[in-house]
Order: structure tokens, then C-alpha cells, then sequence
């Protein structure tokens, strides 16, 4: 069905690259309004230019429909190696980026006939994947599924829905890195997989444009595992 975002506004973060990317252009190609926000736009951990930058999208279009929260940051290291400071970086980057946004849009979200919020938790915030580093990550995304599910529930009454994607492994730049840094990785992320490939960002937009839809009008605070089966052994 085309145009299943026509006439929405949908602000998305991390939009340059990997999943946000995706989203942002499978929304626009589903009809939305894209207001796409990545570092050269706004530094997502600045709360003053964060609240600048939704003032300013607010005085533009008076609403927000979709709320795309894909930026993210995160430092992957073994306990033994894991600075404190890489530490609070990663839940800065998995946990305030996600707050500031959603606060600051807020007011907007509000204002909409129907707003929808989505959050990418990962699988790691259900399993440890052997031979990953991913202690910060796992606890900020762990943090992630928790705040969504606090979302649904304050949005509930202004019309507001709030859910999360919970993606597997995916193909961008930042996971080419762990696959080029040790060759087993991808067999250690197959052999968890039902299916036996590798994720895609549009593989994840489309249950975005699902849960910014109105055909998900009844859906709120879940969580959606797109992983290939992962998590469901």
C-alpha cells in the first residue's frame, strides 16, 4: 500500500547513515515529511540544542507525528578494559540521546492527532553473544526497553504511542568494523540466527513505517525483535 506515511511529519535521528538512514528513506518514499537530524545538524547530547532545534521544527510544521530515535553511541570493550568514562559515554549515547529528543518533542508529539515514538533496543539487551564486548551496550539498550515501555504509558492519554525495535545484527559501517576486526563474527552471529543471514537497514525501516502508521493505531509499548530469530530460541 503506498503512502502509508502521507501527510505525517516524522523527525528522524542518526538519519545520515545505517538504520536511520533506512528509516529516513523509507518514510519519505511512503509519502511522510522527513526532517532528518544527524552531529552536522545538532549535537543530540547538547540539551540547549536540542530544545533550539525542536523549538524551531515546532514553529515550522506546529506537530511531530513519528518520532524516530536512531541515533546512538556506544564504546565496545571487555569489563577489564572498559573505562568509566567509555562507560558513561555509551549511556549517554544509548540512553540521554533517546531522552533529550523525546522530551524536547514532546509538546509536539502532543499536538499531533496520532503520534507514534520508536526506540531500537538490540538483541543484545535479551542475549549475550558470545566473543561481543558489549557490556555498555547491552546495559544502555537494556535501558532503552525500559524507558519505551515508561513512554506508552505517559503518552497513553494524549494519543501518543511509544514502542521499540529490538534489531539483530545489520549491515552498516559501524558493523563492518566488528566483522573486519575478527573474521569469526559473522559465524558467532549466523549460528545464533534462525535465519541464516545478516540484517539490512530497510529490513528494520519497515517495521518502523509499520509502527509510525496508522495501521498500528492499537500498538503500543512492545517490543518488536527484528533478528532473524535470535532471541526466540
Amino acid at each position: 500500500m503506498p503512502d502509508r506515511l502521507a501527510g505525517k511529519v516524522a523527525v528522524v535521528t542518526g538519519a545520515a547513515s545505517g538504520i536511520g538512514r533506512g528509516c529516513a528513506e523509507l518514510f519519505a518514499a511512503e509519502g511522510a515529511t522527513v526532517i532528518g537530524i544527524d552531529r552536522a545538524e545538532c549535537d543530540l547530547l547538547d540539551e540547549v540544542a536540542v530544545n533550539a532545534l525542536f523549538a524551531a521544527i515546532g514553529a515550522k510544521y506546529g506537530h511531530i507525528d513519528v518520532l524516530v530515535n536512531a541515533a546512538a553511541f556506544a564504546v565496545f570493550d571487555w569489563i577489564e578494559d572498559l573505562s568509566y568514562a567509555d562507560w558513561k559515554a555509551t549511556l549517554a549515547g544509548e540512553l540521554d540521546i533517546v531522552f533529550l529528543a523525546a522530551r524536547a518533542a514532546w509538546p509536539l508529539l502532543r499536538a499531533s492527532a496520532g503520534a507514534s515514538v520508536i526506540n531500537f533496543a538490540s538483541a543484545n539487551a535479551a542475549h549475550a553473544l558470545e566473543g561481543s564486548p558489549a557490556l555498555a551496550h547491552c546495559a544502555g539498550k537494556g535501558g532503552v526497553l525500559a524507558m519505551t515501555r515508561q513512554l506508552a504509558m505517559e503518552g497513553a492519554s494524549h494519543g501518543v504511542r511509544a514502542n521499540n525495535i529490538s534489531p539483530g545484527f545489520i549491515r552498516t559501517a559501524a558493523t563492518a568494523q566488528h566483522l573486519a576486526a575478527d573474521p569469526s563474527f559473522e559465524h558467532r552471529v549466523l549460528a545464533k540466527n534462525m535465519l541464516k543471514i545478516l540484517g539490512e537497514p530497510q529490513d528494520i525501516a519497515w517495521c518502523a513505517v509499520w509502527l509510525a502508521s496508522d495501521e498500528a493505531r492499537y500498538v503500543t509499548g512492545a517490543n518488536i525483535a527484528v533478528d532473524a530469530g535470535a532471541t526466540a530460541w
